[in-house]
């Protein structure tokens, strides 16, 4: 294997950074992410609507949503989406011991290229991770992704799985991308053996950041409730990847959720610590998935 990084293990769940914060007006940086600024600190959430028919839906307004933080309504400040937008992803994946079962390493592989595939190179970044007990970074983030490709070719497996501690590092990685589309892909067998982090405590740290995580599960063992709950407590969300037709299928929602997320700013409560929030389409029949927490007062 390509001599690699080691990254610091971001262990410490409690007094993360909430959302950006920003200003009155609303700065739309080319071709990014609304920042959003204010006198008052703002919490901004990335969301993605889709309809009955599993559609995305990408011509609301503010006035079409609702948010309620611990069950009641909190007015939305503004909201911005941007299609166009740049997007960075963190391929994560595993390789550990239990990926040489079936060929689930040399799938995560072929799933991790069907990603690339996906992105486009004038706008979008990509960087390679990959963990067993611990996190290693093979390849940063680059525009060049063929980079990529090649150090995807030196995996091996081995070790034990710290499937959990791995994502929550990863999330660190993204947070100086802000202004962008961000988002954790997962290759995994969903097996984990040595993590000090629960699942909760690590979609708090993906969630102080909103990087929704997204798993595309190969050769899958065990048991998948908890990495699925993390998946979606984020705004991510968990795809079954064990053919091509599957993993397909999941990249074209992963692609075309960053495409078409809104950004929702309102103000936090009054009160300090994590709050548990909700958002909603007024609209009959739209569902809305976006992370469930934010931190507030920090």
């Amino acid at each position: 294997m390509r001599a690699a990084r080691l990254l610091v293990v971001a262990s410490a769940v409690a007094g993360l950074a909430s959302a950006p914060s920003a200003q009155e007006r609303v700065d739309q940086p080319s071709g990014g992410q609304p920042v959003f600024r204010s006198s008052v600190d703002m919490v901004a959430m990335a969301a993605v609507v889709r309809n009955k028919h599993g559609r995305v839906v990408a011509s609301l307004s503010r006035e079409d949503f609702e948010v309620l933080d611990a069950g009641s309504r909190r007015p939305i400040v503004d909201l911005r989406t941007e299609i166009a937008a740049p997007a960075s992803i963190a391929l994560l994946v595993d390789s550990s011991g239990s990926m040489k079962i079936g060929h689930a390493l040399e799938a995560a592989r072929q799933v991790a290229s069907q990603v690339l595939d996906r992105l486009d190179s004038s706008r979008d970044e990509a960087a390679l991770l990959t963990f067993d007990s611990r996190l290693l970074e093979l390849q940063r983030f680059t525009r060049d992704y063929e980079p990529v490709r090649m150090r995807l070719e030196d995996l091996d497996a081995y070790g034990t799985t710290s499937l959990y501690d791995a994502i929550a590092q990863a999330a660190r990685t993204l947070e100086p991308h802000a202004g962008r589309r961000r988002a954790i892909v997962v290759l995994t067998d969903g097996a984990d053996n040595s993590s000090a982090m629960t699942p909760t405590e690590v979609s708090a740290v993906a969630s102080s950041i909103d990087v929704p995580v997204y798993v595309l599960a190969v050769g899958a063992t065990g048991t998948q409730g908890p990495l699925v709950d993390l998946a979606h407590w984020t705004g991510g969300d968990f795809f079954v990847a064990n053919d091509r037709t599957q993993a397909t299928i999941g990249i074209g929602r992963l692609i075309d959720e960053l495409r078409h997320q809104y950004v929702i700013a309102f103000e936090p409560a009054a009160e300090a610590g994590w709050r548990h929030v909700e958002i909603r389409a007024r609209r009959p029949g739209l569902t809305v998935r976006a992370r469930t927490w934010y931190l507030a007062g920090y």
